[in-house]
């Protein structure tokens, strides 16, 4: 069992204390917060033991997970890995791309490991038809959410899109070549809605919308590929697999077939990939563990969550060219 300890013990940071203490691939040595008075409330409430001083914890841990507001995940992460500590860090990786080069340069340096918490790729639904993803030409996501103060700090884009544009990057295997986006502040003082065109060097386009005042939730994405196209549905837990092959000589009276222009006969039938019941933060946390204990690359490594921080900062900037609404 790893010793873990935790960094931040806001609404996210408790959950995180719970799950690490319910895993069998971690003690949960105990936390740290910089609002003392929080820090005490929750280690009486809980149970879990409170460290006045960060550096005391970080030295009693074998893995920090940091999960405190994104402007401090910097130097949280910076001090755990001077000391050879494994890091567990909190999507955005930073709050600029220079603090997250760094990061990769004191990974390699300090011989440790680190992961971050883009969270979707644990998702069932998401896990459920990620293979089935090949070469996709077209993508759609909406990613909409009730208004809540939580957040509001940073824009939508590093708030709910980065977790679109993570799982984006993970299946399309091209760089990005061209980026447009516009962002409405109607809020709060930075955008909370924001769409952005992403192209990518072998001619995919990904259509991202992103809102935090919406009336209603939803986490949706949908792949277009040749032959076939998937749905995912991260809120619901569901997909939707519609796939095309060679049709039949003599199809069944039941069978669906599509003709096109060139007489090229088609039948369309569907998938439905089983989604297992999981708890994605905890499968994300004891994957981590499995990679310290393997020596392997996480399954969202910190390169990779740079590259999606990366794209993110690139949509952001993007919005001064194309004027921000307000």
């Amino acid at each position: 069992m790893l010793k873990a300890g935790v960094l931040g013990a806001g609404h996210l940071g408790k959950i995180h204390l719970r799950l690490l203490q319910e895993s069998d691939k971690y003690e949960l040595v105990g936390f740290y917060d910089a609002d003392l008075i929080n820090g005490k409330k929750v280690s009486a409430e809980f149970g879990y033991t409170y460290f006045n001083n960060i550096n005391e914890l970080i030295a009693a841990v074998d893995v920090v997970d940091i999960v405190t507001p994104t402007l401090s995940h910097y130097e949280c992460a910076k001090k755990a890995m001077e000391s050879g500590k494994h890091i567990f860090i909190e999507k955005p990786i930073t709050n600029t791309l220079e603090e997250a080069e760094e990061l990769l340069e004191l990974e390699v340096k300090f011989g440790v490991i680190g992961q971050v918490g883009h969270v979707e790729r644990f998702n069932p639904a998401f896990t459920a038809v990620k293979n089935a993803i090949h070469e996709p030409m077209f993508i759609e996501t909406h990613r909409l959410a009730e208004f809540n103060p939580r957040g509001t700090d940073v824009p939508v884009v590093l708030d709910l899109m980065i977790h679109d544009i993570d799982a984006i990057l993970s299946v399309v295997n091209s760089k990005v070549k061209k980026i447009n986006a516009s962002g409405v502040s109607v809020i709060s003082q930075s955008p909370d809605i924001a769409n952005a065109r992403l192209e990518f060097e072998n001619g995919c386009v990904a259509n991202l919308t992103a809102s935090r005042i919406s009336l209603k939730n939803m986490r949706k994405s949908r792949f277009f590929q040749k032959d076939a196209y998937i749905s995912v549905d991260f809120l619901e837990k569901k997909v939707e697999v519609v796939k095309m092959k060679d049709a039949p000589k003599n199809p069944g009276d039941f069978d669906m077939i599509l003709q096109n222009a060139e007489g090229v006969k088609k039948q369309i039938y569907f998938e439905n990939p089983s989604i297992a019941t999981n708890n994605a933060i905890l499968d994300e946390l004891e994957s981590f563990a499995d990679s310290i204990n393997n020596g392997t690359t996480p399954v969202v490594s910190l390169k990779q969550g740079t590259e999606a921080l990366k794209v993110a900062l690139q949509i952001i900037a993007s919005f001064d060219d194309n004027k921000i609404l307000n």
